[in-house]
């Protein structure tokens, strides 16, 4: 956990769905040394299959990295070079930061109701206080809005929504979905959002 004093906003460079894409990687960088963002929040898939990932990574040295893992990558291998590398690794964790907490929740991407998920949800729920600003992280976006939303059928995951609608999550960062690339939606006052590859500047 990280430390605590208040602070009254934080800049966040999001992105998901890279897939291997060096030129987007590359930009992304660039975006960061120009915007100086608090944090990189990556919500998976950097890589495609694994490929290249730990040279994905290293492009990102200097930066603090806050990253899933999509369904393109190994779960244990992608702890081990954040590990290495000293970024961190939120899947199934939280990490705190002033009165911010991350809440994370990777892999998968294919169903609608997530019973480990809403097991962990319980967890998380009791890790938040008043006055928090929580986000969550997952590589698939939640059901019921333009980010799952594929030839008017939703796709997400029920399991997310009902999470963010009872602990009035702040923001939810998501992807998966790449014909929703950029979209962003609101379920109740929280926001969600799919940054897509190129990435999305957001201050809290």
């Amino acid at each position: 956990m990280g430390r605590r004093e208040e602070i009254s906003t934080m800049k966040l460079l999001t992105f998901v769905d890279v897939h291997g894409d060096t030129k987007a990687v590359d930009r992304l960088v660039n975006l960061a040394k120009k915007e100086k963002p608090d944090f990189l929040v990556c919500a998976g898939d950097i890589s495609e299959f694994g490929e290249n990932l730990k040279f994905l990574l290293e492009c990102f040295k200097g930066f603090n990295l806050i990253i899933i893992p999509g369904n393109h990558e190994d779960e244990n291998h992608l702890k081990e070079l954040c590990e290495k590398l000293g970024f961190i690794y939120l899947h199934k964790g939280c990490y705190e930061f002033n009165e911010y907490k991350f809440f994370g929740y990777g892999s998968g991407g294919f169903c609608k109701t997530d019973c480990r998920f809403e097991s962990l949800a319980k967890k998380f729920k009791k890790l938040i206080k008043p006055g928090d600003k929580t986000i969550l992280v997952t590589h698939a976006p939640p059901y019921g809005t333009n980010l799952d939303d594929i030839c008017n059928e939703h796709m997400g995951c029920k399991s997310y929504t009902k999470f963010i609608k009872e602990a009035k999550i702040h923001l939810c960062i998501c992807g998966h979905l790449h014909e929703t690339s950029g979209n962003i939606d609101n379920i109740g006052k929280s926001t969600v959002i799919n940054p897509g590859k190129h990435g999305r500047i957001i201050t809290i």
